[in-house]
């Protein structure tokens, strides 16, 4: 019996510790893998709405941080919420992201950046796609934003915009804008436009939409009256841009926009910001704030580059014909 005992006792002692051995601890790689999470980074993300030029934005700030060594599940956790158009809901994001508490949240375009802004003055806060960050108060000046947030604008300057629409639209006379009276970067853009075309002889007929499904009532209203359409970032317009697209064809109006994504979508013409680019500039300034760095110490980045989509379809179907020298220009045609 003694015997018997002793071979149980050293049976059971073997198998424990064969199944230890098997099972008891985790591989080196999962446990390094779950050490990493444990010390993540938590970046918070929200846009007005969900679009190309705004998913390019996100996209781009994403793989710009991967590339920076914050790889989302590896060592970076990432919270996305769309407030799909409505201010109200980018409101309660905003105190959503505020009380999750994250390492920093990336607000893009101006309305959600106005909507984080509101709710904290603590989380650091990086923008992008915002287009007058002053205007919108979101920095006191763009060397120096001297608080919780910084970031990229995607503003742009009005003098190679007029000469693209003067270059497709010789006699233009009136130029029509459909807009969301609600978006601060939209209104800025009208102001501005006006100023600058004025003194070329050159009117802006305005066209405001309260929302996306106004846009195809805005732009009729404008059908008689102008020579071309001219779109901004508008976050409502692009959102909705097949709409002011129809009616540009059916009125044989052509269509120029600011953002080259525009012309997959119908646009003539765009002459914009790669927000891609704008993206990865957003993330390095991400990485920089998760390394350590302050908002209030990184001036805002301004995108110095423009490129030139066109399409020679939407231009056929919208009365005219792109010039040689226009194509000649264009960093990407569109068929």
């Amino acid at each position: 019996m003694k015997t018997n005992f002793l071979k149980n006792t050293l049976w059971a002692s073997l198998t424990a510790l064969a199944l230890t051995a098997c099972g008891g601890d985790k591989p080196a790689d999962t446990a390094a893998a779950d050490s990493n999470m444990a010390d993540a980074k938590t970046v918070a993300i929200t846009a007005i709405v969900e679009h190309p030029a705004l998913d390019a934005a996100r996209t781009g700030a994403l793989e710009q941080l991967a590339a920076e060594g914050f790889k989302e599940g590896e060592n970076l956790t990432v919270n996305f919420q769309s407030a799909q158009g409505n201010m109200a809901t980018a409101g309660q994001i905003a105190k959503q992201f505020v009380s999750d508490n994250p390492d920093v949240i990336y607000a893009i375009a101006t309305p959600s950046a106005q909507a984080i802004a509101a709710a904290t003055s603590d989380l650091p806060i990086v923008f992008s796609a915002v287009t007058d960050p002053v205007e919108a108060k979101l920095v006191t000046s763009l060397e120096k934003p001297n608080g919780n947030i910084t970031g990229a604008s995607d503003v742009l300057p009005y003098e190679p915009q007029i000469e693209l629409i003067r270059e497709l639209v010789p006699n233009v006379k009136n130029v029509g804008y459909v807009y969301s009276p609600g978006e601060v970067n939209s209104t800025i853009v009208l102001k501005n436009l006006k100023e600058k075309l004025a003194p070329l002889g050159i009117n802006v007929i305005e066209a405001p939409a309260q929302k996306s499904s106004d846009i195809t009532q805005a732009a009729n209203s404008l059908v008689g009256k102008v020579d071309v359409f001219y779109t901004s970032t508008d976050n409502m317009v692009v959102n909705a841009y097949e709409a002011i697209y129809q009616v540009a064809v059916n009125a044989k109006i052509p269509l120029i926009a600011s953002n080259t994504e525009a012309v997959e979508r119908g646009a003539v013409a765009a002459l914009g910001v790669n927000y891609t680019d704008l993206g990865k500039q957003s993330g390095k300034i991400i990485a920089r704030i998760l390394k350590g760095e302050k908002p209030a110490n990184i001036p805002v980045y301004v995108s110095k580059n423009l490129d030139l989509h066109v399409s020679p379809k939407h231009a056929a179907e919208q009365g005219i014909e792109l010039p040689q020298s226009v194509l000649d220009r264009a960093a990407k045609i569109v068929e």
